[in-house]
């Protein structure tokens, strides 16, 4: 470790956190005076292809490194196989790659190759499998560790650096040294410190990254030297210097993690051999590196990722905008209320800058953070209400945008298909949710359907339908809220093996599906290749929709797999796809569910028999869209509720609920079966799940019929105090369930009734005459006008 530091003068490393308007600025300002040959970069060098492109991003964005080949679906290479590594406006790398590209100087990325981090990953979720396995043969479950989390792809790296490393070193100053270092200097919060010392910097300060890689040296000597993961890292990353000195460079500049500054630093006391020796044999697997969108909502540390920040919208205004920083988020922020029609004058902004410098003076802080000017929103812009400073603060907080990367970006054929079709048809990507309204009549709307329903058959989930209202504005409109997230790019690598382009991969997709599935399955992929006109996959979807309608023998099944069918049925014609063939396999389920029905509904407990009235709630819906499904679907109704002794209580009040909706049992009738329920000779149990059953889903039926009503009251009336204490729970639950203004109509329904007579209670409330006077001034007005 006493080597002279021979060659180093030729090396600059630049220390920085990951994310950071302060280490942009610097690292800009420093590269600028060292005007560097050459530029290294942590981060994979698989990535160096593709440096070319940055000219053509606009951050944020992110550099996407998956395996060559496209491992199977639920494996441990689809799901380990692909990491990010993402750059905002205001990241230090992105600053020096920026540098590099205006000004035409060779740059790589120095870390250790994504392809060794993968196959380690790989690896280890392999093991954990094999371990789980052995585990659950053994009989002790399969609570194996399933490696690096979706997070870590995006952190793994990252977060060491500007944590300190690996999470399991005893001492702390490996796992925390930026908290040691701001305990050094007076803080009790690190990031505060890092933002003070380093981020809010402003332009034409001494560079800090010399001091920057003192601390962390002496920090460093405290913990022992590095092993496992990131002694491999920096040796890989001091070859990488090796090599580019060899290569005869004379000014080199390296971007790391401030962890690793000293170890890059300090080349010549890390003997060659030695790195040689940790970075033999390493597992390795053949990668792709491209760039994708990001979101600053995924750099945000809310959303997992180990190396975010508190606020990505708060670090790109500081980056943006260095002049007044405080003036201009306040403005913003002003703004932001006035378009959502709250009161907020200039003098609301003024106020709040002083308040968020004084808070700033007071906490000796060299410039009003986050913290100073949030509180300042609150205080002063929103005058202390907490629901009009969260809008303010979940949006600009965040700042949330979608980088975007150019057409030439390597890109595997189905993502370009999926990049023409969304300019043809107008749909943006977008990291916020938007809602869409479609008119399937319209060709051009319909198309979009048709992209949104193939890309969710390949797992894409960029629209999501709004289910609240979708089929009651009628079979030609659909409504969907569309999302874009950075992962969906994966998802469409991983569905690459299906096909070159959407249509044909999702057809290859459902085929593939249903081989195997069971007819609930099916069915829903039959609606599924309705509206994503599959035209191509249908057949063979219907031939094996046949076969399983005609073995399959769990009513439970048929009823699951009805509903969709019979969507499918009636929507058909919706979207020019014949539905005679549909109609005819729908037809023949409902005929076995209505056979199988009295045998289904015995011996169903409380739980079963809840579920059961869900699926028979479905069933009658699909009844209903069948041209003769709705008559044998309620002829077989009507057969169950004569046997209701035979019968669920709750399936039975149910299903006489349904049939008095339809009419087809008089009141009087209805009356009789409900006395019968409620007689002594009943179990009380078994009457309140009667009346659950009948009650589901609105109780006004009770407010409409007060003799109904009466029988209700006359019964529990009866009940003994023991049996009335029993039952109160389940009466509580169906009550419960219905809503405050269905609770205060049966309420005052009770009120009414008198010994079977009813009459007329008025509840006088007195007048308050200030408050009425200027309704009673207007309508005065009105009447006098209307005179005239």
């Amino acid at each position: 470790m006493g080597r002279p530091r021979q060659g180093t003068d030729k090396v600059s490393v630049l220390g920085v956190r990951h994310h950071g308007p302060g280490s942009a600025r610097a690292v800009a300002a420093a590269l600028d005076e060292i005007k560097p040959d050459i530029v290294l970069i942590e981060g994979p060098p698989e990535a160096d292809a593709i440096t070319s492109l940055v000219g053509g991003l606009e951050p944020p964005v992110a550099l996407l490194v998956h395996l060559a080949d496209t491992p199977k679906a639920g494996t441990a290479r689809s799901r380990e196989g692909w990491g990010f590594w993402p750059f905002a406006s205001f990241s230090p790398e992105w600053a020096a790659l920026a540098h590099a590209h205006g000004r035409d100087v060779p740059v790589r990325f120095c870390d250790l190759p994504a392809a060794h981090s993968l196959a380690e990953r790989i690896e280890r979720a392999e093991a954990a499998e094999k371990e789980a396995e052995a585990g659950e043969s053994a009989g002790k479950g399969a609570e194996g560790d399933a490696g690096e989390t979706t997070g870590g792809r995006e952190t793994g790296d990252r977060a060491a650096d500007d944590r300190g490393g690996l999470a399991d070193a005893p001492a702390r100053v490996r796992t925390d040294p930026l908290g040691v270092l701001a305990e050094a200097a007076g803080y009790d919060d690190a990031e505060r410190w890092w933002d003070d010392v380093v981020e809010q910097r402003g332009d034409g300060e001494p560079s800090p990254f010399p001091a920057i890689a003192d601390a962390m040296a002496a920090v460093r000597a405290e913990s022992g030297p590095e092993t496992g993961r990131d002694a491999r890292r920096e040796a890989y990353m001091r070859q990488t210097l090796r090599a580019v000195l060899k290569e005869g460079y004379e000014r080199v500049a390296v971007v790391c993690g401030a962890w690793h500054a000293p170890a890059l630093r300090d080349l010549y006391e890390y003997p060659v051999k030695d790195d040689a020796a940790l970075l033999k044999g390493l597992p390795k697997v053949k990668t792709t590196a491209t760039w994708v969108p990001w979101t600053h909502g995924r750099l945000a540390t809310a959303s997992g990722y180990g190396a975010g920040v508190t606020s990505p919208g708060w670090y790109h205004h500081l980056f943006s905008a260095p002049d007044l920083p405080i003036h201009r988020w306040l403005t913003d922020a002003a703004r932001l209320l006035r378009e959502e029609g709250q009161p907020v004058s200039s003098s609301h902004v003024i106020e709040g800058v002083r308040l968020a410098e004084s808070l700033a003076v007071l906490r000796g802080r060299p410039l009003a953070g986050i913290d100073e000017v949030s509180e300042a929103v609150t205080a002063v812009l929103c005058e202390g209400e907490q629901s009009r400073a969260s809008l303010v603060h979940g949006r600009m907080m965040i700042g949330e945008r979608l980088g975007s990367v150019p057409a030439d970006t390597p890109m595997v054929p189905l993502q370009r298909d999926l990049m023409a079709a969304r300019k043809r048809l107008r749909l943006k990507p977008e990291a916020f949710d938007r809602d869409l309204d479609l008119d399937l009549r319209k060709d051009s709307q319909r198309e979009r359907s048709v992209l949104l329903h193939r890309l969710r058959v390949l797992g894409v989930e960029w629209g999501v339908p709004r289910s609240s209202d979708q089929h009651s504005r009628g079979t030609f409109r659909e409504s969907w809220r569309l999302r874009w997230d950075p992962d969906m790019d994966v998802a469409l690598i991983e569905a690459a093996p299906w096909g070159t382009t959407v249509a044909s991969a999702a057809a290859a997709r459902v085929v593939e599906v249903a081989a195997d599935a069971e007819l609930p399955t099916l069915t829903a992929l039959t609606e599924q290749c309705l509206f994503a006109e599959l035209g191509d996959a249908l057949p063979d979807v219907l031939a094996l929709l046949t076969d399983r309608a005609a073995t399959d023998g769990d009513i439970t099944h048929l009823m699951s797999a009805l509903p969709p069918l019979a969507r499918s049925a009636r929507y058909g014609n919706v979207r020019g796809t014949d539905g005679a063939h549909l109609r005819a396999v729908a037809q023949q389920i409902l005929a076995r569910v209505c056979v199988g029905l009295p045998t289904a509904v015995r011996g169903l407990d409380d739980d079963a028999a809840a579920r059961f009235v869900g699926a028979i709630d479905r069933t009658h819906g699909a009844a209903g869209l069948l041209d003769e499904g709705g008559h044998v679907w309620t002829e077989a109704l009507e057969a169950l509720a004569r046997r209701d002794d035979q019968v669920p209580g709750r399936v039975a009040g149910r299903v006489n609920r349904i049939l008095a909706d339809a009419g087809r049992i008089t009141t009087e009738e209805l009356h009789r079966r409900l006395g019968l329920t409620m007689s002594p000779g009943t179990e009380p149990a078994r009457a309140v799940a009667w009346l659950e059953g009948f009650l589901q889903g609105s109780g006004l039926i009770l407010v409409h019929d007060e003799r109904l009503l009466a029988l209700i009251d006359t019964w529990l009336l009866s009940l003994s105090e023991e049996r009335f204490t029993a039952v109160l729970p389940l009466l509580r639950r169906t009550f419960g369930a219905f809503g405050a203004a269905e609770r205060e109509e049966i309420g005052t329904a009770v009120t009414r009734m008198d010994g079977g007579r009813t009459t007329t209670v008025r509840v006088r409330r007195p007048v308050d005459t200030r408050r009425a006077a200027p309704a009673v001034a207007a309508v005065a007005a009105l009447l006098e006008r209307s005179r005239a």
